[in-house]
């Protein structure tokens, strides 16, 4: 077989670290499953913690119909909350509700446990490194 070209191998490396971390963070993170973890985060780095269902479904690599699905279940336990828009009523808001906050608090806490674990102390430049290149990626995509 040819030799994989190395950028090829980059994107293939990701999608599996990303999977196996979803699959590992999926039973660590307090009772939240990994993406709702990430809806959690992303609310919580926003103004006034809202954002349109849109640009929340956009900000975390989901659907319209994907955040949705999510979104529902996790209204109910009182991790998000629906918020009417005062600049056009015919959109609403997911605002983080005060369980998410607490949750989220949580799941940041059990996160950091896991990545020390998982970063040995003396790659932590490099994990930097790969993060500032990753976030330079997603501008590209």
């Amino acid at each position: 077989m040819k030799k994989i070209n190395p950028k090829i191998k980059f994107c293939l490396d990701i999608a599996k670290f990303q999977t196996e971390l979803s699959r590992r963070l999926d039973s660590r993170l307090g009772g939240l499953g990994w993406n709702e973890f990430i809806i959690l985060y992303r609310l919580s780095r926003e103004d006034g913690q809202k954002m349109r269902r849109i640009d929340l479904a956009e900000a975390v690599g989901l659907t319209a119909s994907g955040i949705t699905r999510l979104l529902l279940p996790m209204e109910k336990i009182g991790l998000v909350k629906k918020e009417a828009n005062a600049r056009d009523a015919r959109v609403s808001l997911v605002a983080l509700a005060p369980g998410g906050r607490t949750k989220l608090s949580e799941g940041l806490e059990r996160m950091e446990i896991f990545c020390d674990d998982l970063i040995p102390s003396g790659k932590t430049k490099k994990a930097e490194e790969l993060s500032d290149l990753l976030t330079d990626l997603n501008k590209n995509i």
